[in-house]
């Protein structure tokens, strides 16, 4: 593995934060999976506790593993739950298996593999939930931001399920525009949030994107009122405002698609 992998202690007993070439990828709270600190963690946190009633257990994909904050918050709130996470660096996959372990019938299963593979090997409709938060030296992979992958997402959702995506970018949203045009050509139900400095070009920041073929208007009020309660405030682009905010891109092909941005140095 070429990049540099740390795992340090946090802010409190039992805590934990993984980092890579000295950006933090993960905050993992081994006695309390329920915390999440980073921002937008605790967002998609948010659409997962919205999706379905308090409580019930998902079929949850995730494509990137990192410390498996998320995997760790879903096993914690709705038992029974059955996750696979797709994490192509095998090193890192042992790394936190032996540092950071994951609690007995956690119900998560590791793969060692990248995203495209990894989700081509799943069942049609087997999913409830896929969660897209990768990143290759702090950059979403070009593979994973075309209309073919979000084809493929679609096939692997249940006709109620979800797609959430975390697109780590900056004003004007040249690449996310993009990768959005893609994702509602196979689930044009779209809600989007984002801290109100990223949407006013202030600073660079996390677009997590919430798509799927029915509810969106239902998301959206659902995370409006979870937006009022959070620690950190947030904005909740419905999807008109979507349009209007962040529509006009093109899809990326596989023949041209790109990693997202180089990202500011820190978390």
């Amino acid at each position: 593995m070429n990049a540099s992998l740390e795992i340090v202690a946090a802010d409190r007993p039992d805590a934990y934060l993984l980092q890579m070439d000295g950006m933090d990828q993960s905050y993992v709270d081994l006695a309390d999976p329920t915390r999440l600190v980073f921002d937008y963690v605790r967002r998609i946190g948010d659409v997962i506790d919205a999706h379905t009633l308090s409580g019930d257990p998902l079929r949850v994909l995730h494509i990137g593993g990192a410390g498996l904050t998320l995997p760790r918050y879903v096993a914690a709130t709705r038992p029974r739950s059955a996750q696979v996470v797709l994490e192509p660096n095998a090193e890192l996959a042992d790394r936190v298996r032996v540092e950071l372990p994951l609690p007995v019938r956690s119900g998560i299963k590791v793969r060692i593999a990248d995203g495209r593979s990894g989700l081509a090997a799943v069942r049609d409709r087997s999913q409830d939930l896929v969660v897209v938060d990768a990143f290759a030296d702090g950059r979403m992979p070009a593979d994973l931001t075309t209309a073919a992958f979000f084809a493929d997402v679609r096939r692997a959702l249940a006709l109620d399920g979800r797609l959430i995506a975390n697109l780590g970018d900056v004003a004007p949203f040249r690449h996310s525009r993009r990768v959005l045009a893609g994702i509602r050509e196979s689930l044009p139900e779209l809600v989007v949030t984002a801290e109100a400095a990223t949407l006013r070009g202030r600073r660079q920041g996390n677009l997590v994107v919430v798509a799927g073929h029915l509810g969106g208007a239902e998301i959206a009020v659902a995370l409006e009122a979870a937006a009022a309660r959070a620690g950190a405030p947030y904005r909740v682009l419905d999807g008109r405002a979507v349009s209007d905010t962040l529509g006009g891109g093109v899809p990326f092909g596989d023949e041209d698609a790109e990693s997202g941005p180089v990202p500011t140095r820190g978390r």
